[in-house]
């Protein structure tokens, strides 16, 4: 990623001065197209619009995220909704500072209508581009949202990754752990598919596992108390399955037991690893003193999981904080607000910079 050098351009030294900054966020990486403008004024944000469309009717009939078709709805829906964000934003171009896009990781598709249209906004107003890494987006979240500061422990976990990080800094990220195989939100739909359920599989699974007894089957915890902080879902996948079929013919209790069982057995792995964290990172950067524990991703959205993190954290004299539920999916505000806090240090990039289907936060820097 190609950064701007010369932080001696007169629109960047204006922007720099300016006590307020404000961002307009697009985010296309997926089946969500989002835009929101959110400012930055004396280290505090503010949401001033968050539009969401969600894709979910276009790709329900395939069980799946179609890349054609996420794509051509992005180039659909995009231009309406940036001017329907200014106009609840109560703001015009002429006010905004910066641009910020999501370049990756994601469908190599949605990110390019997203990142071609932000280029040909920061050409056409003169605006600076700021390219955002997605999973930046949802590591700084709780800065915008929670009483958080840096650093603190991340657990990122969505239908994408799965990952444990410490989040030192803007720009500084380790990361302690990720998944061998699957990713937990691809654990929870594929687990949904195999039983039917309606897509998206997570949201479904977890509200017919409040019906089920989660004691009823002994479902496998891959890597479950080994010395590291690595995830494995796909084998319990292949379990789940493999039940299923001694069970037949399975009727609505035995549904609701199994959705209950499994996701006992990802959350139980999700907890165990991140007690890992907390252990391996108070002994090896005893410096950081680190006291909030974080989640985010769209799978932070689950109740059981959350109140999971909670009791840990609490058990580690620590706080534990997540975005409100619109914020721990896909949204643009997590971008805008990324984008507010990389221009308040002068962050930019040219109009060179690329869509990147893989792209490792470990990798993003601030510099």
């Amino acid at each position: 990623m190609e950064l701007v050098e010369n932080l001696e351009l007169e629109g960047i030294n204006k922007i720099l001065k300016k006590e307020n900054i404000t961002v307009l966020g697009i985010e296309t990486s997926c089946d969500e197209t989002a835009v929101s403008l959110v400012s930055l004024n004396d280290g505090k944000g503010k949401i001033l619009s968050n539009k969401i469309i969600s894709q979910i009717d276009e790709h329900s009939p395939f069980g799946g995220v179609v890349p054609e078709i996420a794509s051509r709805s992005h180039i659909e829906y995009l231009d309406a909704l940036v001017d329907e964000a200014l106009l609840e934003a109560n703001k015009d171009l002429k006010e905004i500072d910066g641009i910020a896009v999501t370049s990756g990781p994601g469908l190599v598709g949605g990110l390019i209508v997203g990142l071609t249209y932000a280029k040909g906004l920061s050409i056409s107003t003169g605006l600076p581009l700021i390219s955002i890494n997605h999973l930046e987006g949802h590591a700084l979240t709780p800065l915008l949202t929670n009483k958080v500061s840096f650093p603190y422990i991340l657990l990122l976990i969505s239908g994408g990754h799965s990952q444990l990080l410490i989040i030192e800094d803007l720009g500084k990220y380790s990361q302690l752990g990720t998944t061998l195989d699957d990713a937990v939100g691809e654990a929870f739909d594929k687990g949904a598919k195999f039983m039917g359920l309606n897509y998206p599989g997570g949201p479904e699974l977890e509200k017919l596992a409040k019906k089920g007894d989660e004691h009823s089957y002994d479902l496998p915890k891959p890597l479950f108390g080994q010395d590291n902080c690595n995830f494995s879902f796909s084998g319990l996948k292949t379990a789940l399955i493999r039940l299923s079929r001694t069970l037949e013919p399975v009727d609505n209790v035995t549904m609701q037991n199994m959705a209950a069982s499994y996701q006992k057995a990802i959350i139980d792995c999700l907890i165990d690893r991140t007690k890992k964290a907390i252990e391996i990172t108070k002994k090896s950067r005893p410096d950081l003193l680190i006291k909030d524990l974080v989640a985010s991703g769209g799978v932070a959205a689950n109740k059981k999981i959350v109140n999971g993190l909670n009791n840990l954290a609490q058990e580690n004299d620590m706080n534990f904080t997540s975005p409100p539920i619109e914020l721990c999916t896909d949204n643009a505000a997590m971008i805008a607000w990324s984008g507010c806090l990389r221009i308040n240090r002068g962050l930019l990039n040219t109009l060179d910079v690329s869509a990147k289907a893989r792209w490792p936060l470990k990798e993003v820097k601030a510099k």
